[in-house]
């Protein structure tokens, strides 16, 4: 019964947060310092990750293909790699990554401010803390998601040629570079990378509850802080699928590797 309540709580404040959300388009000023604060964090970690992932599923792909294929399928293997980096890995990347730094950020921040009383002094001033702290962090998430999936999806693409040219491979930068976007097709990207809008914006709810519930003292804040990290990756991982499936079932106009 206890989870079905939290459960009705949560859905009520994320409705909530939704609406200021789209208030807070109308207080750029706000949203610009949250998104420079998420995509500042992140960037680091985005760097690393679309460099080490795209080489990595490379250098596994390329010796699979010479052993089962043999070196004339190599040509091919950019299609590959940019549909799996672009599709899939980068935006679950960013998607777990922000999970991980803004939601323990997003909780302990807020946590900080319920537990100090200054959440309590904007209700006393007549401020809407759900306007003026949720709003912005929330679609500030939205916003940095989709930024950070095109960022480490071209990382992780170059990232693909590096590995061959270390590996004294063939592949002309320009063979590469055509191969790749054969069939990154608007209709294959856009609904790949807007999908994680909706990450974005579950890790912004996520990390903002538990923070503006936090209580216990530093404790508390620790406890908002951890239920974050974890109540967003859960719901990341698990919309994911969803996602995954709906885009799936809408009509397709791009063509597989090896279609015409």
């Amino acid at each position: 019964m206890k989870f079905f309540e939290e459960l009705g709580r949560y859905s009520h404040f994320a409705f909530r947060a939704f609406l200021a959300a789209l208030r807070a388009i109308f207080r750029p000023g706000l949203v610009y310092t949250q998104l420079h604060q998420v995509l500042l964090g992140a960037l680091p970690l985005g760097i690393a990750a679309g460099l080490t992932v795209g080489a990595v599923v490379w250098m596994h792909l390329r010796t699979t293909v010479e052993v089962l294929a043999g070196r004339e399928a190599v040509p091919q293997l950019p299609r590959f790699l940019a549909l799996a980096v672009a599709l899939e890995l980068a935006p679950i990347i960013a998607g777990l990554m922000a999970a991980g730094r803004t939601g323990a950020s997003l909780g302990a921040e807020l946590g900080s401010m319920r537990l100090t009383e200054q959440i309590d002094a904007l209700e006393v001033l007549g401020l809407s803390p759900m306007h003026k702290l949720v709003g912005p962090r929330v679609l500030a998430c939205m916003i940095a998601l989709p930024l950070l999936t095109v960022f480490i999806a071209y990382l992780g693409i170059l990232s693909g040629f590096l590995a061959e040219l270390a590996g004294g491979g063939s592949l002309s930068w320009t063979q590469y570079y055509a191969a790749s976007l054969r069939n990154l097709t608007v209709a294959a990207v856009v609904p790949a990378t807007l999908k994680t809008a909706v990450f974005g914006y579950l890790i912004g709810v996520t990390g903002c509850y538990f923070g503006m519930h936090a209580e216990g003292g530093t404790e508390g804040v620790g406890r908002a802080a951890t239920r974050g990290v974890v109540v967003s990756i859960f719901l990341v991982l698990i919309v994911n699928v969803l996602l995954v499936r709906a885009i799936q079932l809408l009509p397709q106009t791009w063509s597989l590797p090896g279609g015409s």
